[in-house]
């Protein structure tokens, strides 16, 4: 009877305990750090639903060591990268060898090349450099026209093809330079897709709800701690930090990033003001009524691209090819002392969800 009695006990115990587990209130985990020259920022939401596991502190060192992998496959900043050693090498039709990740971006990017016609372009780093906006130090002039013409010579996104072994998780990629003097820059999409890859880590967990943001490249998945969808302010472009927003956007399953010029920019010997990205067709940093532009997709690394490619074009190519492209951006244009927005019909739609 004593027995019986003891098990009985040692069952209720066990019931009390799961069913605590199970009432667990969710709490919000929040962690940041610096990353590829700027910082990130990490939500999720503990529910208590997820089984064994890991610790904060585990969670967001296995984080850091995403990241760590990503700066160490394309940042130009360190001179033992892949992207770096590849810039470096100089035969060319000859396969380099690189990692699964590097080369299904540089896939992306020379897709998002033709989506843009042609203004989305990987290869204009020795231009970024020269202007005095890449890893190399900063002119304190502008370049003369032999100077761009030179460096001009070696850009162009038909001068490198990206090839990927369908193997699974273990496929590795080649990179083939078709000029020697190639150089490779991905800062217009390599923080997208470091998004996507804490976000992939993040799934793997079982975690489904979380917000993940990169230098303002972000991607969130189901909703915050009060059950809402993750909501992101788009901010009014001023010269200074701390601006009031214009437009809030719920961030459901999706990736964001936003490209301008009211914050990196080149002042020349006049005192002009030239933006940080450079048109690869004009060869010199871009220079029109567009302040920033905000664009969406399922993908933090589609994203990215998009949002350089479009800002290189202007407001209204780029609200031409979303329209035929069905891409969800928001535009805020310099208009006199201030400005105005305009939005394409898939942005439209994703404010009026319910």
């Amino acid at each position: 009877m004593k027995i019986k009695t003891l098990l009985i006990s040692c069952v209720t115990l066990c019931l009390s305990l799961m069913l605590s587990a199970c009432n667990k209130e969710p709490q919000q985990i929040s962690f940041e750090g610096k990353t590829m020259g700027t910082t990130y920022h990490i939500k999720y939401i503990d529910d208590g639903q997820i089984e064994n596991l890991a610790k904060p502190e585990e969670v967001q060192q296995q984080l850091e060591s995403v990241l760590k992998m990503v700066n160490n496959e394309m940042s130009t900043y360190q001179k033992n990268s892949q992207i770096s050693e590849f810039n470096n090498f100089r035969q060319v039709d000859t396969p380099f060898p690189v990692s699964r990740d590097f080369a299904l971006v540089v896939e992306e990017a020379i897709r998002l090349n033709k989506v843009t016609e042609g203004a989305l372009d990987i290869t204009v780093g020795p231009l970024v450099n020269l202007w005095g906006f890449g890893p190399d130090k900063r002119l304190n002039k502008e370049p003369t026209v032999e100077q761009i013409n030179e460096k001009a010579k070696a850009v162009g996104i038909n001068k490198i093809i990206a090839t990927l072994e369908n193997n699974g998780e273990n496929s590795k990629g080649n990179l083939i330079k078709k000029d020697p003097e190639l150089y490779v820059d991905l800062s217009s999409i390599a923080k997208g897709f470091g998004v996507d890859k804490l976000a992939e880590y993040l799934d793997q967990l079982g975690l489904q709800n979380y917000l993940v943001e990169i230098g303002g490249e972000l991607r969130g998945k189901g909703n915050n701690l009060q059950g809402q969808p993750w909501r992101i302010a788009i901010e009014k472009p001023e010269f200074t930090p701390g601006t009031a927003s214009q437009i809030t956007v719920p961030l459901h399953n999706l990736g964001m990033a936003t490209s301008g010029n009211y914050r990196n920019y080149f002042e020349d010997e006049q005192g002009n003001r030239l933006s940080h990205i450079i048109d690869p067709k004009t060869l010199r940093p871009i220079s029109h009524n567009l302040a920033s532009i905000t664009v969406f997709s399922p993908s933090t690394m589609t994203a990215d691209g998009l949002s350089t490619g479009l800002f290189v074009l202007g407001s209204e190519k780029a609200l031409e090819i979303a329209e035929r492209e069905n891409l969800a951006i928001f535009l805020i244009i310099k208009k006199g002392q201030g400005y105005e927005t305009k939005m394409s019909t898939a942005f439209e739609k994703l404010i009026n969800q319910k």
